[in-house]
């Protein structure tokens, strides 16, 4: 097998892709956040909300702000190093996606393993004047022996090594990964109004997990919700939840509450541990109603039920 500097291009071991989509313009809030925190750049930064492609025009501006060749206002954007970072071919910007591990399979190597290659390039500094940056673009779905190896490395001081950890929700990931990380919180995205339908039915399921009362006749029933009902249940509840995490961050930073809709405000009652274990039980689901044979009624019990505090 090669060694760690053959085996690992820059940016996940993948040409430039001039074809892409254009990342989004960052928010001119958060652009100053991070270049208030690139003072003191700190070893793990979790970047929350948004939308995917803003969580990594974010971790990119941030990447290039930590690189940027320019004296004056960074990250430029037409250096050199600011060129190569947004083409992706920057040798201090290391991308762990779903590719990367998609990659190490197709070689026969596990993701754990495939994350230990990484380990004697953190261990060295940066080939430039900057810092090198990892992205872990999905850092929500990583398999739990690879969450916990990325901790490992952040409880060992890397000199001239930062991470970047994107995510929906911090609430997705170790709370010990979050507790070694300072959080950026981007804009939330605005909630979007649920059809009457699904919203009669996310109704239903709240009162079940409320009073356990009322759900399994309604599931039992013939004629009950079909799959494209139950994706919209499911999408409903995961605006709904966005909402109640963006109410619940807007109150930490303002002492005040108020302003969350009807279905966010109910869910923002269970909790930390509730709201992680029903944003980890609705991607479950979402995935099990992505397969054609999976019955919709068992899926939308199991969720139910999923969420009940144990």
């Amino acid at each position: 097998m090669p060694g760690p500097a053959a085996s690992h291009k820059p940016q996940s071991g993948r040409p430039a892709e001039p074809g892409r989509p254009p990342l989004p313009a960052v928010d001119v809030r958060v652009l100053a956040r991070v270049r208030t925190l690139s003072a003191h750049p700190p070893q793990s930064l979790v970047i929350e909300g948004g939308g995917a492609p803003d969580r990594e025009a974010a971790a990119f501006a941030w990447a290039s702000l930590l690189n940027c060749q320019s004296r004056g206002d960074r990250p430029c954007g037409v250096c050199e190093t600011c060129r190569q970072i947004a083409e992706r071919v920057f040798r201090d910007v290391i991308v762990v996606d779903k590719e990367f591990f998609e990659e190490a399979k197709r070689e026969g190597v596990s993701g754990t393993d495939a994350m230990r290659r990484l380990l004697p390039v953190w261990g060295q500094p940066p080939h430039g004047e900057g810092r090198r940056v990892t992205l872990f673009t999905l850092a929500h779905e990583l398999h739990p022996s690879v969450a916990n190896l990325l901790l490992k490395t952040l409880e060992e001081p890397r000199p001239g090594n930062v991470f970047v950890l994107l995510a929906p929700q911090r609430e997705r990931l170790l709370q010990t990964l979050v507790s070694r990380s300072f959080v950026l919180t981007l804009p939330w995205p605005r909630a979007r109004a649920t059809e009457p339908d699904a919203a009669e039915w996310i109704g239903a399921l709240l009162h079940f997990w409320e009073t356990g009362q009322g759900w399994f006749e309604r599931t039992g029933t013939k004629g009950g919700a079909d799959r494209d009902l139950a994706q919209r249940i499911v999408l409903g509840l995961q605006h709904a939840l966005a909402e109640a995490l963006a109410q619940a961050d807007r109150a930490d930073r303002a002492g005040k509450t108020g302003g969350a809709g009807a279905v966010a405000v109910r869910l923002a009652k269970r909790g930390p541990v509730g709201l992680r274990r029903l944003d980890l039980a609705l991607v479950q689901a979402q995935e099990a109603l992505g397969q054609p044979t999976a019955p919709v009624a068992l899926v939308l019990d199991w969720l139910a039920t999923a969420v009940i505090d144990k």
